[in-house]
């Protein structure tokens, strides 16, 4: 069971002083959250993440300044089994018909995911949250755990199939119109076979893949800043706003200012 948000600091705080029963997650947006655990201080910057352990003492010492921006999750997670075992990123310890039964233990703090698939998993998590669809706020839970199991993969460098690299990359350059002569340059392979083990191995093309990550940042930015609409068009690589919206609406099935008016109904 779980539940987040996304918050705005209208002045400056400090972190509340108290001892929970559940699981924090912190996803700084803009600004810098300060927060102690126990004796340890953290600093929480953009694009970095911080879980917090229930039933330990968290309190602030340094003063939160006012606009920072960041979600918020609780949750809770059973301890695992004394017999199950750890997670082990080699497959061939798995057999082939066995199913996945381990534990694994999420790292403290996460940085660089600005623009990450964390990042992007994490804001849909939020918005499912928050949904009028009664459908969408079922699956929340699921949606959270994608997260989970994207930041427990983040520490093993799981990008370590050629698919899975091409996709980081295009994630992180999904501000950037689609460039074969750039993924080329980028893994010193032709593009016709990238293409192949890539549609082979994700099941859609690595321009799918890259609208996909592309008009997920666009639904980012529509419900999580003010940002004009043409601006937004601007910082995902795009010369023509039109062409945006276009494309935008091909994809989700509205325009960006229907869709930015649909999610602030759903708040």
């Amino acid at each position: 069971m779980c539940g987040g948000a996304l918050l705005a600091a209208s002045e400056p705080f400090y972190h509340a002083d108290r001892i929970l029963g559940f699981n924090v997650l912190i996803y700084v947006i803009s600004g810098v959250i300060y927060v102690t655990e126990e004796d340890t201080d953290y600093e929480i910057h953009e694009g970095e993440m911080l879980f917090l352990r229930h039933g330990l003492h968290h309190f602030g010492r340094k003063e939160i300044a006012r606009g920072t921006r960041w979600y918020y999750v609780h949750f809770y997670l059973d301890d695992p089994p004394s017999d199950c075992r750890s997670f082990s990123p080699n497959a061939s310890e798995l057999g082939a018909d066995e199913p996945l039964r381990c534990r694994e233990i999420l790292p403290k703090k996460l940085t660089g995911l600005h623009n990450s698939t964390i990042e992007h998993a994490l804001s849909e998590f939020i918005l499912y949250c928050h949904s009028r669809d009664m459908f969408m706020r079922m699956k929340a839970n699921s949606m959270f755990a994608l997260v989970l199991s994207e930041a427990a993969a983040y520490r093993y460098g799981a990008d370590s199939t050629l698919s899975a690299k091409i996709c980081r990359y295009l994630s992180d350059h999904c501000d950037e119109p689609f460039s074969a002569a750039a993924l080329e340059k980028a893994f010193f392979l032709s593009y016709k076979r990238m293409a192949a083990v890539f549609r082979r191995e994700q099941g859609m093309t690595m321009q799918q893949y890259h609208n996909d990550r592309r008009m997920s940042k666009a639904r980012f930015l529509l419900t999580s800043t003010i940002l004009p609409i043409n601006e937004i068009a601007d910082t995902l690589g795009f010369d023509d706003p039109l062409y945006f919206s276009r494309c935008f609406h091909a994809y989700t099935g509205l325009s960006p200012s229907a869709y930015r008016t649909s999610a602030k109904s759903d708040y």
